[in-house]
């Protein structure tokens, strides 16, 4: 089966590194995998995203014009994102940031409260990991203990950053576990 998601949120949000750690853990589970940033205008200041595609077999084009899972960490990627989304997706909202949901009915929503989750913790820049971890919980795209290890790997230049990263999306992890 084949995943295919936008992450998106603005500038500053850590959007690129959620993606970048999805994929980096999907390659680590020997999944086929692509990470597709977008630069742009989106730099100064609007709507930053990425795609990420993971699959256990080959993967046809790296574009998603619909896609099955979403991650929105602000409104306008909410309102820019959420009418795309498949029928029967999942949309992961910041609730943090987002006071509302998406007006549709054929798709599922998790509210997260990622900033809340991360400032709780004294890391408020880091709420792009209480989202991933909320999200890896539901959909079990990857395994959480991939995900740690790959956080380990990335920060092994900035030890300090390792404990509070991973204790964020544990928490986000535990907020949608079930």
């Amino acid at each position: 089966m084949q995943y295919e998601c936008i992450m998106a949120g603005f500038g500053g949000q850590g959007i690129m590194s959620m993606g970048q750690f999805l994929a980096y853990s999907g390659m680590k589970e020997n999944k086929q995998v692509i990470w597709l940033p977008s630069y742009g205008p989106e730099m100064r200041g609007g709507t930053a995203y990425c795609t990420v595609i993971l699959s256990e077999k080959g993967i046809g084009s790296p574009l998603i014009t619909y896609p099955s899972l979403l991650i929105v960490m602000n409104r306008p990627s909410l309102d820019k994102f959420a009418p795309r989304l498949k029928p029967k997706g999942s949309v992961f909202i910041n609730s943090s940031l987002i006071d509302i949901k998406s007006d549709r009915t054929d798709i599922e929503q998790f509210l997260v409260p990622a900033n809340q989750i991360a400032m709780d913790l004294k890391s408020p820049k880091s709420a792009n990991m209480a989202m991933l971890g909320a999200f890896i919980a539901k959909t079990k795209l990857v395994k959480i203990e991939t995900v740690q290890k790959i956080i380990k790997e990335k920060f092994s230049d900035k030890k300090e950053l390792i404990n509070i990263n991973l204790e964020i999306l544990l928490q986000g992890y535990k907020y949608l576990e079930s």
